[in-house]
């Protein structure tokens, strides 16, 4: 342990050691337990290491913040890959359409609360209120859950469909799995994968695959979080901006289900 952790230091591996077995001495206990075989964390280590990775964050956190608070007139907006075309991109072109609205830069992350949490990002938006802890948020709108399936499934034409139908496929994924929301479209078109998602969601699916409501899973609601340090005027003109093109996105949305839907049904084969 300690040899590779002196060579991520660049240090030769004898002092990493005399410096540790000094931070024991300082603290008064071990943080390690040696033995000729390994070395491993003790108890009061991994308390240690825990603590510390909370302080590093910490300090990553404030420089992040520091820096963008010399830069009031830019804002930082999370993203998740493969949004280009959906409601996040429709909020940034409206707010850039405003007059004085700031300059932006987009972010892409798997998991955009943190990156406004450790203030890598200004806003985010995202669906429900898990893992808001620590950050400002506002809920933008409701909306239905829906079932991503291909166009070819037996369930495709139904009006809707049960949370209970889609357990009991065996490439029905409960959590959004990793990847893109391309690849995973992909992935559905081409029946190796079921998801569940919100109906603004789904304007990007294409025609190989089909939304379909579920009717026993809780409306989703879209969340807009953001960090501190944005000027007021300049956060509401956003969140603002947010809510309106939210509202009108998914009111469309809930248009083009239908109309997928309509189409399926004209279009399945039957036999004669």
């Amino acid at each position: 342990m300690f040899k590779a952790g002196a060579e991520r230091l660049g240090i030769a591996q004898p002092p990493l050691s005399r410096a540790i077995g000094r931070l024991e001495r300082r603290m008064s206990v071990q943080l390690f337990e040696r033995t000729s075989r390994r070395v491993g964390l003790t108890a009061a280590g991994a308390v240690f290491l825990a603590e510390c990775r909370k302080v590093l964050t910490a300090v990553d956190t404030a420089v992040s913040r520091a820096q963008r608070s010399g830069r009031p007139n830019r804002l930082t907006v999370a993203a998740l890959r493969g949004t280009g075309s959906g409601l996040p991109a429709g909020v940034l072109r409206s707010y850039r359409r405003r007059p004085g609205a700031a300059d932006v830069d987009v972010v892409f992350a798997r998991d955009q609360v943190d990156f406004v949490r450790n203030g890598s990002a200004d806003f985010a938006l995202t669906c429900g209120h898990e893992g808001l802890e620590g950050v400002e948020f506002t809920e933008l709108a409701q909306e239905r859950t829906v079932a991503l399936l291909p166009v070819d499934h037996f369930r495709a034409a139904k009006s809707a469909i049960s949370s209970a139908d889609l357990a009991s496929e065996g490439i029905f994924r409960p959590d959004w799995p990793e990847g893109t929301r391309d690849e995973i479209i992909d992935q559905v078109a081409m029946g190796a994968l079921l998801v569940m998602v919100g109906a603004s969601a789904t304007d990007r699916i294409g025609t190989a695959v089909v939304a379909v409501p579920v009717t026993d899973v809780p409306l989703t609601q879209l969340v807009l979080t953001w960090g501190p340090g944005i000027p007021a005027a300049t956060r509401d003109a956003f969140v603002r901006t947010a809510k309106n093109v939210t509202a009108k996105h998914v009111s469309a949305a809930g248009s083009s289900e239908d109309s997928a839907r309509r189409t399926v049904r004209t279009t399945r084969w039957r036999p004669r």
